[in-house]
């Protein structure tokens, strides 16, 4: 597998807090890194930044290729239980141990800084990975994230593929789900969300209902609705400095 890793100039002379981007269905670790211009940002915060691959690569297993929104570019974050999966799809672990030890083994990363944000199926894996492990992330931010993949077309096929028919796994890793049962470390999330993203309108994202679980909660979230964006790395680049500015306070606190 491959990864992308930024260092800004204050990593020449110290080790920077490490900011961990998930990127969506179909992407690889080049589409964040040449499409969302967050250079100039994480360089004047200090901030290391990695961005992962979406699934693994090469596998040769049967299927992984057939369709856009599973398999091949599409490994949801989770760690498969079901067969042929569950050898190679471990993208839930991956991120949240694996990646880590090898980024603190060899770059100059402060392990006890790091936060997390990512884009559509990346944004629901920046979450869950945030509410997964609390105290792990200083912060997470989301692009249109999938908050409620259990009741989506999109996480009714992978959820089914990766982790079988039981549906009650499947809210291991669902947003909405998980932020009912946090613990209560603090957490504060931002989320934008393009009004105009067809995802959204399709019944893909189902943001609101990660918002209601939230202010159950009483956990803080802030939602910003932008109007006239769409799902596009266009809506990303033109919000990306928010973001680095929303993590940045808390692992440079």
């Amino acid at each position: 597998m491959k990864f992308a890793v930024y260092l800004p100039p204050k990593a020449e002379t110290g080790k920077c807090p490490a900011l961990y981007w998930l990127s969506g269905l179909t992407c690889t670790e080049q589409n964040f890194i040449s499409k969302s211009g967050y250079h100039q940002s994480a360089s004047e915060h200090g901030l290391v930044v990695i961005a992962p691959d979406t699934s693994p690569r090469g596998c040769n297993i049967k299927g992984e290729d057939e369709s856009w929104d599973f398999g091949t570019g599409a490994g949801f974050y989770v760690d498969a239980t079901e067969d042929p999966w569950k050898t190679n799809y471990r993208m839930y672990s991956y991120v949240t141990e694996e990646l880590p030890q090898l980024i603190n083994a060899n770059f100059p990363v402060d392990p006890q800084r790091m936060s997390i944000f990512g884009h559509s199926m990346g944004g629901h894996g920046a979450l869950i990975c945030a509410l997964k492990n609390p105290g792990k992330y200083k912060s997470v931010s989301a692009f249109a994230p999938i908050c409620n993949p259990v009741l989506c077309p999109w996480g009714k096929k992978a959820f089914s593929g990766y982790l079988g028919t039981d549906q009650s796994k499947w809210k291991a890793y669902d947003a909405t789900h998980l932020v009912k049962s946090y613990p209560g470390s603090q957490l504060d999330i931002l989320i934008d969300q393009g009004k105009d993203d067809q995802f959204l309108l399709d019944g893909q994202l189902l943001p609101d209902n990660f918002i209601a679980a939230c202010t159950e909660k009483k956990i803080p979230v802030v939602f910003r609705l932008q109007e006239g964006y769409d799902h596009s790395y266009y809506f990303i680049a033109t919000f990306i400095t928010d973001h680095i500015r929303h993590h940045a306070k808390y692992l440079n606190a």
